[in-house]
């Protein structure tokens, strides 16, 4: 709202990951074991359908977040490719 001053710049978003067959629990692993400079992992699940795991990972700003992933997730052996979405507004 207007004159609301946000002091929580933390942002959050989620890394869609298309893996390898066979690969998905592996690469959940990696991830798991990851260090994330200025950011944390939330979450990495391995789910079904057309991506292989989703994480969630907050950061400090956009460019931390686009290192995590560039930098670390994409160089785990076994992913073929990532979609980053970034989070908006909690929904009440």
């Amino acid at each position: 709202m207007r004159g609301e001053t946000h002091t929580d710049t933390r942002m959050k978003a989620y890394i869609l990951v298309e893996a390898r067959m066979g690969k998905a629990g592996a690469i959940a692993s990696a991830v798991h074991a990851l260090e994330l400079p200025r950011g944390t992992l939330l979450s990495a699940d391995v789910v079904t359908g057309p991506f292989d795991l989703i994480a969630a990972v907050e950061t400090s700003d956009l460019e931390t977040l686009m290192a995590s992933v560039t930098d670390r997730i994409q160089e785990i052996d076994g992913v073929l490719r990532t979609i980053t979405c970034v989070g908006g507004k909690p929904v009440a």
